[in-house]
């Protein structure tokens, strides 16, 4: 008897303070709390190197696609020829590096 007496004595405490660590619950550990934010900025940092490393690999491919394009490079066919076939010239050395 007394507890309910106390608990209608308290009801805006015990209101406020549920009210307080749901809010607080909410704030760290929800689909837009702090714990989230942190995880989807670092999803977001490494789809920023990955474009990085995909822009890089593309600007390579368009270089060689230029270089086998219309205006045959035949220095760079050469370096291609001798780097997937490892031919060489007699007496020549070949030193293979990246």
């Amino acid at each position: 008897m007394r507890f309910v007496e106390t608990l209608n004595q308290k009801k805006l405490t015990l209101i406020s303070m549920i009210l307080f660590l749901y809010v607080l619950f909410n704030l760290l550990d929800g689909e837009r709390g702090l714990i989230s934010f942190f995880e989807k900025q670092k999803t977001v940092e490494n789809l920023i190197k990955e474009k990085n490393i995909i822009t890089k690999k593309l600007i390579l491919v368009e270089k060689k696609n230029t270089l086998l394009g219309d205006k045959i490079d035949l220095d760079f066919l050469e370096i291609l020829y001798r780097e997937k076939f490892m031919v060489g010239k007699p007496k020549e050395q070949i030193y293979i590096g990246n």
